[in-house]
C-alpha cells in the first residue's frame, strides 16, 4: 500500500508541474513567434541582431538613414577591419551599432541600446533601429 501511495503522490506532483509549465510554454511560443515574425534575434544581454543579404556599405547607409529618420544623433563612427562601430545617442540611451561584413554580400548588424548609464538595456529601441534599417535596405 505504501508503494501505491508513493506512486500516486509522484504522479500528482508530476501533473501539477506539467500543468504549471504548460503556461510557460505558451508564453515561450508566443515570444518565439514574435521574434521569428520580425526576423530579429535577441540575446539575454540585450543585444539585438540581424544578418542581411546585402553589402556592408548598403547596410551602413541604411542604418545611418534610419538613425536620421528616428532623429537619433550619431556621436562617433570607428572602423576596425571588417567591422564598423557607430555610437549614437537618444535621450538617456547610448546606442552602439556594430556593422560587420561576413562576406562581400552578407552583413551582420548588432544593436545595443543602453539606458541610464549601463544599468538597463532597451531592446525595443534596438529592435526598431534594425527594423527601420531593414526597410531601407529593401528599398535602397
Amino acid at each position: 500500500m505504501a508503494q501505491w501511495l508513493k506512486r500516486t503522490i509522484h504522479r500528482c506532483v508530476s501533473v501539477a508541474i506539467i500543468a504549471t509549465l504548460s503556461g510557460c510554454a505558451a508564453v515561450a511560443l508566443t515570444a518565439g513567434g514574435v521574434g521569428l515574425s520580425t526576423g530579429v534575434s535577441h540575446t539575454l544581454g540585450g543585444i539585438v541582431y540581424k544578418t542581411f543579404a546585402a553589402p556592408q556599405s548598403k547596410v551602413r547607409r541604411s542604418t545611418v538613414a534610419a538613425l536620421g529618420r528616428m532623429q537619433i544623433k550619431i556621436v562617433e563612427a570607428k572602423r576596425d577591419g571588417n567591422k564598423e562601430v557607430i555610437t549614437a545617442r537618444a535621450s538617456d540611451r547610448e546606442i552602439e551599432i556594430e556593422i560587420e561584413a561576413l562576406t562581400p554580400n552578407t552583413t551582420r548588424l548588432a544593436v545595443t541600446a543602453i539606458k541610464d548609464g549601463g544599468l538597463l538595456r532597451d531592446s525595443a529601441t534596438a529592435t526598431e533601429i534594425i527594423l527601420q534599417t531593414e526597410k531601407l535596405v529593401g528599398t535602397g
